[in-house]
């Protein structure tokens, strides 16, 4: 199937019609950056809050950083779907969820244990990196025509430049590799 084909919804299933609405709707917006910045809020909100039961023993992660991880989190997830909806605000959104995973590491348990430090990180890169792409233009098509070639059999093959001698002696250039020698 020829991705760039019109979809016709009468021709196609109406589940090949979706993946390739949601393929052309990905491709116009920096969609896996907002899915990284995205996943960077979860663990940032979700391990302060967490209670991890090992056997009878209940670890909870509770600290008075909680607020600030709501916040931190909240902000990236947010950033995330701004990106997928609102492509203009790509660098803002990529510095914010830099600087916003930087401050998660001292406020928030390591920035969720380093895990939503490092895809916020990512999503805040890819962001920035994202550029819209331009339409390539169809260019008329273009009779060639045929060269006949001259009759010099060396036509094309580079001969010797005025410059350069035809032996290589010790004073000149050329010798010893062509380092040259003083004296």
């Amino acid at each position: 199937m020829n991705p760039q084909a019109p979809v016709h919804a009468a021709d196609e299933h109406w589940l090949t019609v979706m993946r390739l609405r949601f393929r052309a709707w990905r491709g116009n917006r920096p969609f896996w950056a907002g899915l990284f910045t995205l996943l960077g809020g979860v663990p940032i909100i979700y391990f302060p809050f967490a209670d991890i039961r090992l056997a009878n023993v209940t670890l909870a992660m509770a600290t008075t950083s909680g607020s600030v991880s709501l916040i931190l989190g909240g902000l990236l997830i947010t950033l995330g779907i701004g990106l997928w909806f609102q492509q203009g605000i790509r660098v803002f959104a990529g510095v914010a969820a830099i600087l916003l995973a930087l401050v998660s590491i001292p406020k928030s348990n390591l920035g969720g244990f380093f895990i939503g430090f490092l895809t916020a990180m990512i999503g805040g890169c890819l962001a920035l990196a994202w550029a819209p792409g331009v339409p390539a233009e169809e260019e008329p098509e273009q009779v060639e025509a045929t060269e006949v070639p001259p009759a010099d059999p060396f036509y094309g093959v580079p001969g010797p430049r005025d410059t350069e001698t035809a032996y290589a002696t010790e004073t000149t250039a050329h010798a010893d590799g062509g380092r040259n020698s003083a004296g």
